[in-house]
């Protein structure tokens, strides 16, 4: 039931994505996890607290962000099974699974940067870029904002995609909520900072622990759709991510990152600039550094390509199980 439940949800999400006028009227269930996390980190994180007790802290807070989390839509989860009948009760899981995948709006944002570069040129390029980014746009040329959002698009696909539509097939509604749960508590007080270096430690932990599966999941869809793009390479894909993914500060963005880069015969990732901090990063991928809105528009097609491929492949799981059940 889980696999159908997850075509539907990635169908639903890239027909319609999540509709402005509902984000208006009542926001976003990432919003509202957000909010909960910002009241827990507020109440648990005194700031004169040692280490070792911030930490714990840290721990005891996520856990209870789980714990509600998880039991809201467990409750709202059998509530639909016990109240609706069994197709409408998948179809109404399914749009709400859907509001928890971001394929749909990671493109429109990615291609806003694109767009921007070739209309506006490098100033409206860093303006676009810099509401999916975290590094300072400002240091930024014409190839820099390129690679960021391509960086970027690779990077989400695993996160805001690949993942949470593993975790909905393994775990069902319940299961993808308490992934975007814990992706938005190492976004928020995962970073490396004074002030959430030790509270933040269990979020950024068991971020990296639950996109495992999902980064090198990412890898091989990329990979298959750069073999099926014209243009695109996927042996030098493969190669990348092997050879790669390793040496990326990150266990996780550099399997994406590295077969992005392969594919598309780029070289992403590299040392870059956080808030006036320079990061010193491994380069993705053997190819030019000079990427250009071209680039970006190519990145969204082998993307685009990725996505049907892991919604097919998900369907066909969807129909066997149909058939055999």
């Amino acid at each position: 039931m889980t696999f159908a439940l997850t075509f539907l949800a990635l169908f639903i999400e890239a027909l319609a994505g999540y509709p402005q006028a509902l984000l208006a009227r009542v926001g976003h269930p990432v919003t509202w996890i957000g909010a909960l996390i910002a009241r827990a980190e507020h109440v648990w994180n005194e700031g004169h607290l040692s280490f070792p007790r911030a930490r714990l802290r840290g721990i005891l807070a996520l856990a209870t962000i789980l714990l509600v989390t998880g039991s809201v839509v467990v409750l709202i989860d059998h509530a639909i099974t016990l109240v609706l009948p069994v197709l409408l009760a998948l179809l109404v899981k399914a749009v709400l699974a859907s509001t928890l995948l971001a394929a749909r709006s990671l493109d429109e944002h990615v291609s806003d940067v694109a767009e921007a570069l070739e209309s506006r040129g490098l100033a409206g390029g860093r303006q676009a870029v810099s509401r999916i980014v975290g590094r300072d746009p400002q240091t930024l040329d014409e190839a820099g904002v390129s690679r960021a959002a391509i960086e970027s698009l690779a990077e989400n696909f695993s996160d805001g995609v690949v993942a949470p539509t593993f975790w909905l097939v393994l775990g069902g509604l319940p299961g993808c909520a308490l992934y975007k749960a814990i992706n938005t508590a190492d976004s928020m007080i995962g970073h490396k900072s004074e002030r959430y270096l030790a509270f933040g430690w269990a979020a950024a932990k068991l971020d990296d622990l639950v996109n495992l599966p999902a980064s090198r999941l990412s890898a091989i869809w990329l990979i298959a759709a750069a073999r099926l793009m014209p243009g695109a390479d996927w042996r030098a894909a493969a190669l990348s991510a092997l050879s790669d993914a390793p040496r990326h500060r990150s266990p996780n963005a550099g399997w994406p990152e590295a077969a992005m880069a392969g594919a598309l015969g780029l070289a992403l990732a590299g040392p870059r600039s956080y808030g006036g901090k320079p990061v010193d990063d491994a380069w993705m991928g053997s190819g030019r550094r000079e990427a250009t809105a071209a680039d970006i528009h190519r990145a969204l097609r082998l993307y685009r390509i990725a996505y049907v491929i892991q919604a097919a492949t998900i369907g066909l799981f969807a129909l066997i199980a149909l058939l055999l059940f």
